[in-house]
């Protein structure tokens, strides 16, 4: 016979679950997603749909026959959300067998090979990202530019942060007047993967985010706020270093920062911890973008520091209950 356990009063439901969070996540891309249709049409509504579809797919099958579990987790929002985020990652003329493998890769082994939600290290969407990244770079890093409406055939074309490494390899800042103003990054007009069009939309759905208390402000102001104290000390140092507003709305640094960094399975708990969390990929984003081998640092810069979050977590643990005045009475 089961016992009712019933625990010290008040007996209040938040009303948060992980169903609404996933989901508010989602819909907090919806603009950014509306608007890379706009920008690269039928290409940008391929790879989604097959990176979702793949993902949702890849958890059923992996539940249901690896895992062998009766209770299904795809109605939960995390392989849709995981799915959106890959594509965001994506350019919008990669073919499809890729993209499939990319959703495997991150459900399978990202995500299900750890146990599954709430379980895993690294962001399955990144890691999906990062081991396509290293297995095609050509196909990776081939973008379409800004208003191309086909697929497989798309123009392709530089991209802002391909231009920003260009000048500093060739020590040549006049390189940075082919960039586009900031504006114009703000707004979409760039070309690259579709998470990289429009930082506007992106910080519009992180701020519904803060509204609906899906996340906390700590990461996405520290990570944005380091790159620009960083990558602003870099401008004024030597003008072959992009100025920091074109840096921070470049790339997929608001993505990365705003619906990436903030995973609450692969981020540190403590507001404390998440500070330190956000720095560390602030400076490994600069870092990696300026002097390392790809152009784009965001998505290295959050699986390294997802390797940190246990010490980090370790280092910032919240006082217990009653811990000051136990080591208070023991002097």
């Amino acid at each position: 016979m089961n016992k009712l356990i019933v625990s010290l009063s008040p007996h209040v439901h938040g009303g948060d679950s992980v169903q609404k969070n996933m989901y508010g996540v989602c819909i907090a891309l919806l603009p950014a997603m509306l608007a890379s249709f706009y920008f690269f049409g039928l290409g940008a509504v391929t790879v989604m749909l097959t990176s979702i579809l793949a993902c949702v797919f890849f958890e059923w099958a992996i539940t249901k026959f690896v895992l062998k579990r009766q209770r299904l987790t795809i109605l939960d929002g995390s392989a849709i959300l995981t799915g959106m985020l890959l594509a965001f990652n994506l350019p919008s003329n990669l073919p499809l067998w890729i993209i499939i493998l990319g959703a495997l890769f991150a459900i399978g082994v990202g995500k299900m090979t750890f146990g599954g939600l709430g379980q895993n290290i690294f962001n399955p969407a990144l890691a999906g990202r990062v081991f396509l990244l290293i297995s095609f770079p050509v196909q990776m890093t081939t973008w379409p530019v800004s208003g191309e409406m086909t697929y497989l055939d798309a123009q392709t074309g530089a991209t802002p942060l391909s231009l920003m490494q260009k000048a500093i390899l060739e020590k040549d800042a006049s390189i940075l007047n082919d960039l586009p103003s900031s504006l114009d990054m703000l707004i979409g007009q760039t070309g690259g993967s579709l998470g990289e069009v429009s930082a506007l939309l992106l910080l519009l759905g992180c701020i519904f985010m803060l509204c609906k208390k899906i996340i906390t402000w700590h990461i996405p102001v520290s990570i944005i706020a380091t790159v620009l104290v960083f990558a602003g000390l870099l401008h004024l140092a030597n003008p072959i270093y992009a100025n920091p507003l074109q840096v921070i709305f470049s790339g997929g640094l608001m993505l990365g920062a705003c619906y990436m960094a903030t995973d609450y399975v692969t981020s540190p708990m403590a507001p404390k911890g998440q500070l330190i969390y956000g720095v560390c990929i602030g400076l490994l984003t600069v870092i990696i973008r300026n002097w390392g081998a790809y152009p784009e640092g965001m998505s290295f810069a959050i699986i390294i520091m997802n390797a940190f979050t246990p010490l980090i977590n370790n280092y910032c643990k919240p006082t217990r209950f009653g811990e000051v005045a136990r080591k208070e009475a023991a002097k």
